[in-house]
């Protein structure tokens, strides 16, 4: 912009805004209405994560996961995961690490890597062929790594982790 039309805009701008603030101080004040907000009820409340976590899956989603590894995986530091199928719900999975319970559902991915979400607590349980590790994508973080189920210990033909570290 040339300065002129700069100058231009200023101005123009001033006279707005002095237009404005006669016709505010001329014109009789609204009421502004209050902002009513409805509390859900408890009820209501309880329902709503049971129908998230019972999202329907697509016809991928189920195809990944046939190659979820469920039971006990052994993690480093003496650590382990716990990952089982929901009974009734085809594709979910119950993920237990600590004292922390996820519940889990599968995510396409474009590496063939397996990859589980529970998208409301922002964890991410990955498998690949010879590990597993479990990640907060909420702060980009690992929470355990070095995690091997039984099916990945023969293919990979390593023993039990001991301690790794």
């Amino acid at each position: 912009m040339n300065r002129i039309s700069v100058i231009g805009l200023a101005a123009l701008f001033s006279l707005a805004g002095a237009q404005a603030l006669a016709q505010s101080s001329t014109a009789p004040a609204k009421k502004a209405k209050p902002i009513v907000v409805a509390k859900a009820s408890p009820k209501a409340a309880a329902a709503k994560p049971v129908a998230a976590a019972a999202q329907a899956l697509t016809p991928t989603q189920l195809d990944v996961a046939r190659y979820v590894h469920t039971g006990k995986a052994e993690c480093e530091f003496n650590q382990s995961v716990s990952v089982d199928a929901i009974d009734g719900r085809p594709g979910h999975f119950n993920l237990a690490y600590k004292n922390h319970k996820y519940t889990m559902v599968p995510e396409e991915t474009t590496t063939g890597a397996v990859r589980l979400q529970d998208r409301k607590a922002g964890v991410v349980w990955l498998q690949i062929a010879n590990k597993s590790m479990l990640m907060n994508s909420k702060i980009g973080q690992r929470m355990v790594d070095g995690c091997t189920h039984a099916q990945q210990r023969a293919a990979a033909g390593t023993p039990r982790p001991s301690t790794l570290q």
